[in-house]
C-alpha cells in the first residue's frame, strides 16, 4: 500500500496513553494557507490530475437554486461519470477502494452493485475565523489525559497538521458544522430485500461551541442534538436528547443523554446511549457510535494513524441527499447505484483496536476521514473473531450558500446478515438551515414540556 507523503503522514504511529503530544513548530504551522489549505489539507492536486487543487472560492451556486430556500440542488448539473466500477473491473481499481468497498463487490457485485465515479470537487470552504482559529491551534493545541481531552484549542480544526490517529479522530469529532433541522425517514432493508421503516423523526442540531469562536474549547458542548420520533407507532412520542462534548471525554465530562419514553411519561438519563448499544433508530442494525461514521468517546480503543491515501468515496451527493425520497432509492441488497455520486479524494486512514479488558461488539475499526472537511466518509467494523462485519458510508454535500456542509446521512452494509440501513437522510424539503427553537428546547426540562402525556 503506497501512501501520499505529507509531513503529517510521515508521523505515523499510535498515541501513547497518558502522554501529551506537542503542537507542531511555527515553521510547520506556516505551511497552512500555502502548500496546505487553512484546514490542513494538501492544497495541490495529485500527480495525474484526477484530484484537483483546492478551490478557495467554494462551491458554485447553481442558477436554479433559490436563495434562502434550503432546497439544495445539484451544484454540478449535467456532469457525466468519468468511469464506472463494477464486479468485472473492480480489482483494476483496488488501490483506490476501501477494504469495505472491495468486500461489497465480492459479495454484492454479482447482484449489480457498481460505482459511478465523477470528477472530483474540492470546493469546501468555511468562515475565515475558523481558518484563523485552526492556525492558532496548530501551535497551541495538545492532547491530554491519554487522548481523552484537548487543551488550548479554539473552535476550528484542533490539529490541522495531525501527528497521531487520535488527532485525526478529534478533528472529525469537532468538525465545523452549522445549526440545522432535518425531517427524515430511516429504513433498513432485510435479508429478503424488503425495506422496513424503523424511524420517522424530526432532528434539531445546534453547535454551541462554534457560537463563541474567541473562547478556548472547554466544557461547552460541540453539539446539542434532539430527535422527536414520529413513527413507527410504537415509538411515536419518544424524544432523545444528546449533549456532545467539544473537548473533554474524561471521567464525568463526556456525553450526556436523556430519553423521554411515552410509557413512562418522564425524562430520564440515558447512559446507554453510547458505545456499542444497538441504536433503535435503525432497529438495532447499527450501534450508537456508528452514527456519522464514528461519534462519542474514543476511550475503549487504541488508535493508530495509518496514513493518507487516495480513495473513492461518496461525495457531492446533492440529488440523493436532498432531492430523492429514500424509499425510492432502496434496492433489495444495496442503494440504487444510479443515485450515488462517487469521487476520488485524499483520505486520512485511522485504525482502532479494542483495548484489552474493554468491551465492544467490534474488535477492530478503520475509518476514512476527508482531508478537506475532516468528515468521516467511510468505515469498517470487525467482529470479535476479526471478520469484517459492517461497512459504513456517509453521504453529503456542501451547503454552498453558507460555507458549511451536511454529511449526517449515513448507513451500513451488514455483510454477515445481508441487511443494510440508511439514517438521517432528509426527506425532500426536510432540510432547513438554522433552528426555530430556543436553547430550552435542547434541555431536559424542554423535553419534559414537549413530551406526549
Amino acid at each position: 500500500m503506497i501512501f501520499k507523503k505529507t509531513l503529517a503522514a510521515l508521523c505515523l504511529g499510535s498515541f501513547v496513553a497518558g502522554t501529551a503530544l506537542a503542537a507542531v513548530s511555527p515553521e510547520e504551522a506556516a505551511r497552512l494557507g500555502k502548500d496546505l489549505t487553512p484546514m490542513g489539507a494538501e492544497a495541490a492536486g495529485n500527480a495525474d490530475g484526477s484530484i484537483p487543487p483546492w478551490n478557495p472560492a467554494g462551491t458554485p451556486i447553481p442558477a436554479d437554486f433559490v436563495p434562502g430556500s434550503d432546497n439544495y440542488v445539484d451544484a454540478y448539473p449535467g456532469e457525466e461519470p468519468l468511469y464506472t466500477i463494477d464486479v468485472n473491473n473492480y480489482m483494476e481499481y483496488a488501490d483506490v477502494l476501501t477494504e469495505g468497498t472491495k468486500a461489497i463487490f465480492e459479495k454484492l457485485g454479482p447482484d449489480g452493485f457498481k460505482m459511478h465515479v465523477y470528477p472530483t470537487k474540492r470546493d469546501f470552504v468555511v468562515p475565515d475565523w475558523v481558518y484563523e482559529n485552526s492556525a492558532k491551534n496548530a501551535t497551541g493545541a495538545t492532547l491530554e489525559d491519554g487522548g481523552q481531552r484537548i487543551a488550548n484549542a479554539y473552535p476550528g480544526v484542533p490539529f490541522p497538521i495531525p501527528q497521531s490517529g487520535l488527532e485525526v479522530l478529534w478533528n472529525h469529532l469537532t468538525r465545523y458544522l452549522s445549526d440545522h433541522t432535518v425531517t427524515y425517514d430511516t429504513y433498513y432493508v432485510s435479508s429478503n430485500g424488503k425495506p422496513i421503516l424503523s424511524t420517522t423523526g424530526y432532528m434539531g442540531n445546534v453547535l454551541p461551541m462554534y457560537k463563541t469562536p474567541e473562547k478556548v474549547m472547554d466544557d461547552t458542548p460541540w453539539l446539542k442534538l434532539r430527535i422527536n420520533y414520529k413513527a413507527p407507532a410504537r415509538r411515536a412520542g419518544e424524544i432523545l436528547l444528546v449533549h456532545e462534548p467539544g473537548a473533554d471525554f474524561t471521567q464525568g465530562k463526556g456525553r450526556k443523554a436523556w430519553q423521554y419514553l411515552t410509557g413512562q411519561r418522564r425524562v430520564r438519563l440515558a447512559p446507554a446511549v453510547n458505545f456499542d448499544t444497538p441504536n433503535p433508530g435503525v432497529a438495532g442494525t447499527s450501534t450508537y457510535d456508528d452514527s456519522f461514521i464514528f461519534n462519542g468517546s474514543p476511550e475503549r480503543f487504541d488508535w493508530k494513524l495509518v496514513g493518507k491515501k487516495e480513495i473513492i468515496v461518496p461525495y457531492s451527493a446533492y440529488d440523493f441527499v436532498f432531492q430523492q425520497e429514500l424509499k425510492d432509492t432502496l434496492g433489495e441488497k444495496f442503494i440504487d447505484p444510479e443515485v450515488i455520486r462517487w469521487e476520488k479524494h485524499r483520505m486520512w486512514i485511522v485504525e482502532a483496536t479494542l483495548k484489552e479488558g474493554n468491551r465492544h461488539l467490534y474488535s477492530k475499526r478503520r475509518f476514512y476521514i476527508d482531508e478537506d472537511s475532516w468528515a468521516g466518509l467511510a468505515g469498517e467494523n470487525y467482529d470479535g473473531q476479526g471478520n469484517l462485519w459492517r461497512v459504513q458510508f456517509a453521504y453529503g454535500a456542501n451547503l454552498y450558500d453558507i460555507k458549511s456542509n451536511y454529511h449526517f446521512a449515513y448507513g451500513a452494509y451488514d455483510l454477515v446478515q445481508g441487511i443494510y440501513n440508511l439514517n438521517t437522510k432528509p426527506s425532500p424539503g426536510g432540510f432547513k438551515n438554522g433552528v426555530d427553537q430556543n436553547d430550552s428546547w435542547f434541555s431536559p426540562k424542554g423535553m419534559a414540556r414537549g413530551g406526549v402525556r
